[in-house]
């Protein structure tokens, strides 16, 4: 007797079928959800307060370094902070950032992309011109003409690397949105009378959610790294706040004597940004049917 026929399968388990195919993918993936379970449990995993000193142990070797114990894992700073505490806690900040930014970028961008090919041809000129005069200017120089303009601080951070990020979803949503407007079951639901805002929301918006899911998750990775620039520029989160960028900046000084202040949070940046963007990598063939194997 034959064996009976597999039920068909669900759009979610087809979905994880076509991600776990990529290996780097399912790895980035396993790297960030890891991270982020550090970052939202920093407050019991961390052995120490990111800002508490130890004047006994300033600048400690790390605990397979010579002259190193594994009272301080990854060491301290210079001014005796336990650096594996302050990686932990600078994960909580960063991804902060980074799902802040995606989050607010990726709202607006839907409002102001749908805005330009429902609203009139004033208000699709007005708005492209404006993105693209944001792009005309290289994202890091426009980030700290925000933050010096606003004043450096963590909230001002989010609102510049947010500024910089717009252009990308509001040309996104716009030019998905106006290749969705020609198809028939547009067409079909204009004749039925469905109103401007629904035909937008409702008809359009749902079948422009996959390319901006990915470029939403890659977009986190973009984030953190333009955060931790300005924050090694100073002008991001400030001292004592534990950001990976600001305790780049801290450790500069030291990258002869005590390599290890500007590598350890170097490879947390490092680590972070590649896993989502392999998990990003996977999201986009996951998402693409034309991508998956047969």
């Amino acid at each position: 007797m034959a064996d009976a026929a597999p039920p068909d399968q669900t759009p979610l388990r087809a979905f994880w079928a076509a991600f776990r195919e990529n290996r780097g993918a399912l790895a980035g993936f396993v790297v960030v959800m890891f991270i982020v379970a550090l970052a939202i449990l920093a407050d019991l995993v961390a052995p120490y307060s990111p800002t508490e000193q130890f004047r006994d142990a300033v600048r400690a070797a790390p605990m397979w370094a010579e002259g190193g114990s594994s009272r301080f894992v990854l060491g301290t700073d210079s001014l005796g902070r336990d650096m594996l505490s302050r990686l932990i806690h600078g994960a909580r900040i960063s991804l902060f950032i980074g799902l802040a930014v995606m989050g607010v970028s990726f709202v607006i961008g839907v409002l102001l992309g749908l805005a330009c090919v429902s609203l009139g041809n004033a208000v699709d000129v007005a708005i492209t011109r404006l993105m693209d005069l944001i792009m005309a200017v290289p994202s890091l120089v426009l980030a700290i003409l925000v933050v010096a303009v606003l004043g450096p601080s963590l909230t001002n951070t989010i609102v510049a690397v947010t500024i910089v990020y717009l252009p990308r979803y509001v040309r996104l949503v716009r030019a998905s949105a106006l290749a969705e407007l020609g198809k028939d079951y547009v067409i079909a639901a204009k004749v039925a009378g469905v109103g401007p805002w629904r035909l937008m929301f409702v008809t359009v918006l749902p079948n422009c959610l996959s390319p901006l899911i990915v470029q939403a998750a890659l977009g986190v990775s973009d984030a953190i790294l333009e955060a931790a620039a300005l924050g090694f520029l100073g002008l991001g989160a400030q001292p004592p706040t534990a950001e990976w960028g600001t305790m780049l900046a801290d450790a500069r000084e030291f990258i002869r004597s005590n390599p290890w202040l500007v590598t350890l949070p170097g490879l947390a940046i490092l680590v972070t940004v590649v896993s989502i963007n392999l998990a990003g990598d996977g999201l986009r063939d996951a998402l693409d049917p034309k991508m998956r194997r047969s």
